[in-house]
């Protein structure tokens, strides 16, 4: 390798880790604006960071299969999806079915059937899903892509994931019948459920990271995420419903 082409290969390298570093100061900064603000900024605040870090990261050479959003994979990305759909709903049904594992489907906003249905078609897609993949299983996805390979992905990318839902989860078990009853309300109980949420949405990331791997586009995590909290929302209302009647 000549001097220039070395001086040229290390510039590159910087380049990757520089993006890697604005990508997850980008996410971090959201992340407290959108807990810790205003109601307002916690509406709009990871929206607009998802559509900002993907226009960046586009001018900065990403392209859009390493984004995944090319249009080439968009058919294997729905057939993705509507597998990811279907074991959701089969598992969800499940388990709100069941005595046993009725009780963690009673969260306390998803109460009413007319709320869950704003959330799982309007607030969940628009405020949590669609964002999030953007910003992880897309613009996250394609930087760490560049330096660490697929290891790097899968582990970087799903610790960072499980973090980032520290601040979603400081409510968790004080709103939940079934944890509350699991953990009790207490300070232990919430630093067991925030823990908890931690590995349980780490895990959930290692999954979409493999559908976003597997099927090449978003379409198949974002269906899969979606389904996750939208029908977990309907299937809450469901509960909550049939608990009172």
């Amino acid at each position: 390798m000549t001097k220039d082409a070395a001086t040229a290969d290390r510039r590159r390298t910087f380049h990757a880790y520089l993006d890697v570093a604005i990508v997850v100061l980008v996410l971090v900064g959201t992340n407290l604006i959108a807990h810790f603000t205003t109601a307002w900024a916690s509406i709009a605040t990871v929206p607009i960071a998802a559509v900002l870090l993907v226009a960046l990261t586009r001018r900065r050479g990403l392209g859009w299969s390493e984004l995944g959003l090319s249009p080439k994979q968009w058919k294997t990305g729905s057939l993705y999806a509507l597998g990811a759909v279907g074991l959701v709903v089969t598992v969800v049904a499940i388990g709100a079915l069941l005595p046993i594992t009725r009780p963690f489907f009673m969260a306390d906003r998803y109460a009413t059937i007319s709320a869950a249905l704003v959330a799982s078609m309007i607030v969940i897609p628009l405020q949590t899903v669609i964002p999030e993949e953007l910003a992880f299983r897309g613009v996250l996805h394609g930087t760490l892509g560049r330096i660490y390979g697929a290891r790097g992905v899968f582990a970087a990318g799903s610790l960072l994931f499980g973090l980032w839902h520290i601040a979603s989860s400081l409510g968790l078990t004080a709103g939940n019948v079934g944890l509350s009853g699991f953990l009790g309300g207490g300070v232990f109980g919430q630093i067991v459920g925030i823990g908890l949420a931690v590995i349980a949405t780490a895990g959930a990331g290692v999954v979409f990271t493999w559908l976003r791997r597997r099927s090449g586009s978003l379409i198949a995590p974002i269906a899969l995420h979606w389904s996750l909290n939208g029908i977990g929302a309907l299937a809450a209302a469901l509960v909550w419903h049939a608990s009172v009647s």
